[in-house]
């Protein structure tokens, strides 16, 4: 019997390929070719999780009562657990019950969010350079993304004054990321508070994503959105255990604030998916409740491979700063190079995976990012092969 022609939806064929797939195909094929591969490309812990969490779920997975379907806002022990974090760690009351949801990692429930409240042709104000899945969610829900340029020239921040009134009329959603994938840059308290201004006086839902807030160095904590007056009368905050815990793979995340904006999340939720494994919620008690030693060794390991390469790159002659929290590396390219042809030089010649920079949007062309996800001793070879190839 002859087939069909089978089409798939507009969306999917205007949907650009995924940055990071992208990349691992790259990767993959330099490696069949027989190159000894440096990934500094995808932002993926290589340090495992903290024996305790391994230990807790090892444990939970044993108990029949986890075994069944979970309820789709979370076990109350755990957003109970994320309440007693933000309390320890921002001085943030949280209730429980209504001001905090369980995600299945921070992705699921930014790129969800979209089909809560936005309709077709309605603004959702996205930063660029950044995270892929801010106007990707924005496209399945119809709406249109208006870009706010992250550049060196406004100290990679949106410029909220640079954004038209009738666009922030029009707006629905804005996107804000501290610290920020790709740039590493750090938002403070004042920016906030202008942003919540911004926010109130357009009538707009604030996202904040912080999934990299306890990767920082020097000891310089960066804020939380929720530490700042009025955020919750205007927002919500996505985290997420994968960076700070090692636990990407386990993919356990939370949202938090406004408890109208979690409500109208948590029915999507409820209609396209059945909860986090509640064993693996019962590791995320644990993990929240480790003591900061956990946090301050995997930081520190984090700052000693930044120091590292960060000097390296310079006495190379690449224009870099040093970045105060995550654990990406902003990189200017050379003169004569564009951000693909550089990511291209530096597979080809040296076995080093990075990330062009235009693919997490067109301000970002012009650099790459690095990741310090891998041993000093591999960055510093990085540094000595980058050398050698020159550019």
């Amino acid at each position: 019997m002859a087939g069909f022609p089978i089409e798939v939806a507009t969306r999917i064929k205007t949907l650009p390929p995924y940055l990071f797939a992208a990349i691992d195909k790259m990767k993959q094929e330099a490696i069949a070719r027989g190159v000894d591969i440096i990934n500094l490309g995808i932002g993926d812990p290589d340090l495992p999780t903290p024996a305790p969490i391994i230990e807790s779920l090892a444990q939970a997975a044993k108990n029949p009562k986890h075994h069944q379907y979970p309820s789709y806002e979370g076990m109350l022990a755990f957003r109970k657990a994320v309440a007693d974090w933000y309390k320890r760690r921002f001085n943030v009351t949280l209730d429980p019950a209504d001001e905090v949801l369980t995600l299945i990692g921070s992705k699921e429930g930014i790129g969800h969010i979209h089909l809560a409240f936005v309709d077709p042709g309605d603004v959702v104000l996205v930063p660029s350079p950044g995270y892929p899945v801010y106007p990707v969610g924005t496209s399945f829900s119809g709406g249109v993304s208006h870009i706010m340029p992250l550049t060196k020239a406004n100290g990679f921040l949106p410029d909220l004054n640079a954004i038209p009134k009738d666009v922030a009329k029009k707006a629905k959603l804005m996107w804000l990321n501290s610290p920020n994938n790709p740039t590493s840059v750090i938002m403070t308290k004042d920016y906030f508070k202008r942003a919540i201004e911004f926010a109130q006086e357009n009538q707009i839902i604030i996202c904040h994503d912080a999934a990299y807030s306890e990767i920082y160095y020097d000891g310089k904590r960066p804020a939380s959105f929720m530490e700042v007056d009025g955020a919750k009368d205007v927002g919500v905050e996505f985290h997420s255990l994968s960076k700070t815990y090692n636990m990407t793979g386990w993919r356990l995340g939370f949202v938090v604030g406004n408890k109208t904006v979690l409500a109208a999340l948590g029915k999507v939720k409820s209609q396209l998916d059945s909860g986090v494994f509640e064993a693996v919620q019962a590791a995320g008690i644990t993990a929240l409740g480790l003591d900061d030693s956990v946090t301050d060794g995997i930081r520190k390991i984090y700052q000693e491979r930044r120091d590292t390469l960060i000097p390296g790159l310079k006495k190379l002659g690449l224009e870099v700063d040093a970045p105060p929290a995550a654990f990406y590396i902003w990189v200017t390219v050379p003169k004569g190079y564009t951000s693909a042809s550089f990511t291209a030089h530096l597979l080809e010649k040296a076995g080093i995976v990075t990330t062009p920079g235009n693919g997490f949007g067109a301000p970002g062309e012009g650099y790459i990012r690095m990741t310090v996800c891998t041993t000093k001793e591999r960055l510093a070879e990085a540094v000595e092969r980058i050398q050698k190839a020159g550019f």
